[in-house]
């Protein structure tokens, strides 16, 4: 079997060695005679799965034990929903920054909740910059400030961390987690579908500053309740315990691999051998975004003539190079290079763009 080189957005391309362990754990868990998805949840087994989990994370993160770790079922459009009811009271204001598709998500799942404050909106110069904190129009007592870390569909990334004051800042980082040093200490709330850097799709990760779980929020059933469900150590009800040992699993991989510094240099890397390869085209590709906010995460890019996209996506799957197409929303290519992407899938897809270039230039 021959594994083409992934670029989807999410559910993204996840470590080959996390799949053959996966693979080979499918039918016996470590000798228990059935596999971790059959398993009770609230069995040693899985408690231990979940335990490992949970503590490789704030490993790898460098999450303070202040912050109260969450597993979630659902994904980072859930949480957009959640957040305003356990941490805003009924029409209090919130900050809101729209840089991208989810930010705008984010603020369509707030507003029955909340009154929105839109400190910054991007919208009419169609998403390409991420505009400076400086410049964000904050409210006096917001309950919280939000912003999108990285859009997956615009590739707009935010590589520093916003200074809101004592306002708690709220950040969906469901495309950029993990994939460098990040000082958890500067936010109230972290959220983050795992789909994309931090495993399979169906489960999410929130990470909150314990503080904030005292405030009233919302009338909400008890399953809502970030609270309950950090008292029932993420078990409230029956979790997605498959993806939750997928991440597992992920996490010990991007730790033995060397962690959140080593894939930052990885990342790094990745991103300028793409972008370097759209600039210097001579225009045949071209990314929008302003240089400075380009995401490491999500390239979009587009080919000079609408016409070769068809045969641009043709020509790269049978080379290997799969998920390519952009997301419609914004049309054209889209190349996403989380964790998980080798440097050798981005060293094939820049040397197939030249020679895409040549053929048909």
């Amino acid at each position: 079997m021959s594994r083409a080189y992934n670029f989807s957005a999410g559910p993204a391309t996840l470590p080959e060695a996390v799949l053959r362990q996966a693979q080979e754990e499918m039918l016996d868990f470590r000798g228990v005679g059935a596999s971790i998805v059959e398993l009770s949840h609230r069995g040693p087994e899985f408690i231990q799965v979940a335990a490992e989990a949970e503590a490789d994370l704030r490993r790898l993160m460098g999450i303070p034990q202040d912050y109260a770790v969450l597993f979630t079922a659902g994904g980072a459009t859930t949480a957009q929903a959640l957040i305003p009811l356990n941490f805003a009271a009924p029409g209090q204001v919130a900050d809101y920054v729209v840089t991208g598709h989810w930010g705008k998500t984010a603020l369509k799942q707030a507003a029955p909740y909340v009154t929105i404050n839109l400190a910054a909106n991007t919208e009419a110069g169609g998403f390409r910059d991420a505009p400076p904190p400086s410049t964000w129009s904050l409210s006096k007592d917001a309950a919280y400030v939000h912003y999108t870390a990285n859009e997956t569909i615009h590739g707009v990334e935010y590589r520093d961390i916003p200074d809101v004051g004592e306002v708690p800042l709220v950040a969906d980082f469901s495309s950029s987690i993990a994939s460098e040093p990040l000082d958890v200490s500067k936010f109230g709330v972290i959220y983050a579908g795992a789909q994309k850097n931090l495993g399979p799709v169906g489960i999410s990760v929130v990470i909150v500053r314990r503080d904030l779980l005292s405030r009233a929020g919302q009338p909400r059933a008890d399953i809502f309740n970030y609270a309950s469900n950090l008292a029932a150590e993420s078990m409230l009800n029956t979790p997605p315990s498959w993806n939750w040992y997928l991440l597992g699993l992920t996490v010990k991989w991007m730790l033995a691999e060397g962690g959140v510094e080593e894939f930052a240099r990885r990342n790094a890397r990745k991103a300028a051998l793409l972008y370097t390869t759209i600039d210097q085209s001579g225009g045949y590709y071209r990314n929008e975004v302003v240089p400075a906010a380009r995401s490491r995460m999500n390239v979009p890019f587009f080919l000079h003539d609408a016409a070769l996209d068809a045969p641009f996506l043709a020509e790269a799957k049978d080379a290997g190079l799969i998920s390519l197409k952009g997301h419609r929303v914004l049309g054209g290519m889209r190349a996403s290079i989380y964790n998980a992407m080798p440097e050798e899938g981005v060293q094939a897809l820049a040397a197939f763009m030249q020679d895409f270039q040549r053929r048909h230039g």
